[in-house]
Formats: C-alpha cells, sequence, structure tokens
C-alpha cells in the first residue's frame, strides 16, 4: 500500500535520508520511499500497512503532524505523478518559465523558440527593458505557466 506523508515544504529529501537510516535500523517492512517533483511538501512510502508506517514515522523531524494524510492511495492516482514526460516535448512557444541556473537565474522569461535538436530553447525575458533573445539549455528552466 503507498502512503502520502506530509512533510515541511523543501525538507522532503532529508525526511527521505532519516527515514531510510531509520528503516534499515529497525528493519521495518516499509518498501520504498519516494519525493515526486512537482509535489512539495509530501512524500510517498510503500508500506505493508498503515501502521508499521505510523512506527516508521514516529518522532521522525519535518513530518507534519500525524503524518498520512488520508489512508492509503492506489497506484492509479499518482500514474500522473509518476510518469515521465521528455521535457523537449512539453516545451512550445509562448509558455511562461522561470530560469534556473546560470547569469539570468531566478528571471521569468516567455519562450520564443524551441530547438528540439539541440535541446535548446530561446527566451526573451519578462522584466528587461529591451527584450533581448537569449539562447539557453531546456534543462535550465522550469515551466510555470
Amino acid at each position: 500500500m503507498i502512503f502520502p506523508v506530509r512533510t515541511t515544504v523543501s525538507q522532503e529529501q532529508l525526511v527521505v535520508d532519516i527515514l531510510s537510516s531509520k528503516i534499515a535500523k529497525e528493519d521495518l517492512n516499509i518498501y520504498s520511499i519516494a519525493v515526486v517533483p512537482g509535489l512539495k511538501g509530501y512524500i510517498l512510502i510503500e508500506a505493508d500497512n498503515e501502521i508499521t508506517l505510523r512506527r516508521g514515522i514516529t518522532d521522525t523531524p519535518h513530518i507534519k503532524g500525524s503524518g498520512i494524510v488520508k489512508g492509503a492511495v492506489k497506484i492509479e492516482e499518482l500514474s500522473s505523478l509518476l510518469e515521465s514526460k521528455p521535457l523537449m516535448k512539453t516545451l512550445s512557444e509562448g509558455q511562461k518559465v522561470e530560469i534556473i541556473s546560470g547569469p539570468f537565474k531566478g528571471e521569468k522569461a516567455k519562450i520564443t523558440r524551441v530547438n528540439q535538436a539541440k535541446e535548446e530553447v530561446t527566451v526573451e525575458l519578462l522584466e528587461a527593458a529591451v527584450k533581448i533573445p537569449v539562447t539557453i539549455k531546456a534543462e535550465n528552466i522550469k515551466i510555470i505557466q
């Protein structure tokens, strides 16, 4: 069974690391732990039952409240979150993005051209006084709209 567990936002990976070492020491029947990109403040844990999970997450830092959100979840409900899509197929002209690395890190921009072969995009910075096209690698952007 898969259970969503509520954590402090941006501390998901830390919680996974803590739980991993705790599970190894206590030999609990917890099979996997996943941090899903785009699902901030939650991790997914696969365990044999809710009691085992509760034993595993007890006294773990950065787990909010009781931790478990409404019991088990079916894998079909998570398929849209877990399904990996190639980045270049999701990009199109006119989308608003945020630049996540390089000299323009943190700037918002609009895609003006997508080069599938080189995996690059040309963007125009939204808050710039003069609209100058900037070509960057697609891995350096995050879609915001």
